[in-house]
């Protein structure tokens, strides 16, 4: 048993909330071994992130109620809070769920990766600052010595997520827990990540205890699957046993819900040809990183999106797909360029005009946890934009609010609660219905997905469907999950620093790409065969 490093035996956790005292981990027995990958899958709010939480002390107003967490020798379930710190950062390395709230907007991205070789020792304020910049390169970061003075705000989602997989490995710790690490990575920057923490367990012996509700990525990346439901892990084994002959039915639930890029599933419909709704023409778009440095984001896009489609654009991050679409809904002003909207120029749309505007263009955003105020209710969050447009009375607002929210599968009695009592998928739910409340023609969805679980991915895909069939609604659909843009998209656009370099029907894309670039990601997909072109670095303003 000298191989065993952490042993969680019989765990129990509460909460204790508004509406009374939760049982978030119900008796759960895990061991991981060094230098082994266990996966931890389920549904969000089944148990996963508290259940890692529990065994570096951070649960944020849960408790430990019973049971004990043994790790290379030591108890930790009632550590002391000063020696949790002397293991946290150096022997286990924590790689959070939210890259947006998990690092100091007001401090250097240099500094902050410094810093936990500071408090553990292993460098001072000079060394740090140079082995910063190493670290940083490590993760796959381009120009690390610029991505060092810069600021969490200057890069995209999948940099700050490496980032922070950074710090995480800095010290090379035992143990590596990697709460939805890749989440929000796009399937090339998934597999260099993964890659290297795979690198890094063969080399040093560190174990991964890996927290996904990608089950493709628990299939091809772990030595076993643990599945959690309910704050119970239901069913463990290898990962061929687990997905390969699942036990349990709701296992077999969570495999079936699962994204597949197979062309034969959820065939889309042939649409016949319709009037353009949305044209952007020539669009570009720059930021100024240093006073010697600018990086175009946007160079010389044309897109169409018709009325009723879904035009899905994918690339890596930092390709410039999000600003892209902050162009297209009016959200940023490009360079040059311009955008049609039912064919009306709306480039430079300003006052009353701009105002009708927004109520025919929603917008979900990637990351639930900054776009819902911490302080209103749901049911306040969900019924804003109706309060804003003077629709209905308070009364009617909550209605419509329960109506949302049980759209996008999620009970009524969720209304009076408050975004910090809802996992991550739950909140990105709410961000959904708020979007719907209006009613708009377009749609742009920024990675709206990437934070659920399959089963409730499988229960939102099918309401933007239904959604978009009722209400003739287009959307434009951002995503680095290609499953789910096969299994949503009419159209893709592929974009690469900045470019658009292939654009066609879903089927003619997956079926057949024509860019090397579009065939590397396909061929980054988990379980693909491994591109042989090397992969970039990533870039981003």
């Amino acid at each position: 048993m000298t191989d065993l490093l952490l042993s969680i035996e019989g765990l129990q956790v509460e909460y204790r909330g508004s509406t009374g005292t939760t049982a978030a981990v119900r008796g759960v027995s895990l061991e991981v071994r060094r230098g082994e990958t266990v996966a931890l899958v389920g549904e969000s709010g089944s148990g996963k992130s508290t259940l890692a939480h529990a065994v570096i002390g951070l649960l944020n107003g849960g408790r430990i109620t019973a049971g004990a967490i043994g790790f290379a020798g030591e108890r930790l379930e009632h550590a002391s809070q000063r020696a949790l710190q002397r293991i946290r950062g150096a022997r286990i390395g924590l790689v959070p769920q939210d890259p947006g709230t998990s690092l100091n907007p007001v401090l250097r991205i240099g500094d902050q990766v410094g810093e936990v070789l500071r408090i553990h020792g292993r460098a001072d304020r000079r060394t740090a600052r140079h082995e910063a910049v190493r670290i940083l390169e490590q993760a796959g970061l381009d120009r690390p010595e610029v991505r060092a003075g810069q600021y969490p705000q200057d890069l995209s989602g999948g940099q700050r997520q490496r980032v922070l997989i950074g710090i995480a490995l800095a010290c090379g710790p035992e143990l590596v827990i990697a709460d939805e690490p890749t989440s929000a990575l796009d399937v090339t920057v998934q597999r260099r990540i993964l890659d290297h923490l795979a690198q890094r367990t063969a080399e040093s012996g560190t174990a991964v205890l890996l927290i996904t509700h990608d089950l493709a990525v628990a299939a091809e990346r772990a030595d076993r699957i643990a599945v959690m439901q309910n704050g119970l892990i239901i069913e463990t084994g290898t990962a061929a046993e687990v997905l390969g002959n699942p036990q349990h039915e709701y296992t077999k639930r969570l495999i079936a819900a699962a994204p597949t890029l197979d062309l034969d599933q959820h065939p889309r419909p042939v649409r016949e040809p319709a009037t353009p709704l949305v044209s952007a023409t020539g669009l570009r778009k720059s930021f100024r990183v240093t006073r010697d440095f600018t990086v175009t984001a946007v160079d010389d896009v044309s897109l169409e999106i018709n009325r009723g489609e879904t035009l899905a654009v994918v690339g890596e991050s930092g390709s410039g797909k999000s600003t892209t679409a902050r162009i297209i809904a009016r959200l940023a002003t490009p360079d040059a360029g311009t955008v049609t909207f039912d064919g009306q120029d709306i480039t430079a749309l300003k006052g009353a005009g701009l105002r009708a505007l927004r109520r025919r263009i929603q917008v979900v955003y990637q990351n639930p946890y900054v776009s819902l105020n911490p302080k209103l209710s749901i049911g306040t969050i969900v019924s804003e934009p109706l309060q804003a447009f003077g629709i209905g009375d308070r009364r009617s607002r909550r209605a419509t609010a329960a109506e949302l929210l049980d759209q996008v599968a999620l009970p009524a009695a969720y209304l009076d609660r408050r975004p910090a009592e809802l996992s991550g998928g739950q909140r990105q739910r709410v961000a959904i219905a708020r979007a719907l409340a209006l009613r708009p023609d377009l749609l742009v969805l920024d990675e709206p997905v990437s934070a659920l679980d399959v089963s409730v991915q499988a229960q939102i895909l099918d309401l933007l469907e239904r959604l978009q069939t009722d209400l003739d609604l287009a959307y434009l659909f951002i995503s680095h999950d290609l499953a789910v843009v096969r299994r949503l998209a009419d159209r893709v656009a592929v974009m690469r620093q900045g470019c658009v370099v292939e654009t066609a029907t879903t089927a003619e894309l997956f079926g057949n790409p024509q860019n090397d670039y579009t065939r590397e990601l396909l061929a980054a997909v988990p379980g693909a065969t491994p591109s042989e072109v090397p992969l970039p670095l990533e870039r981003t303003a």
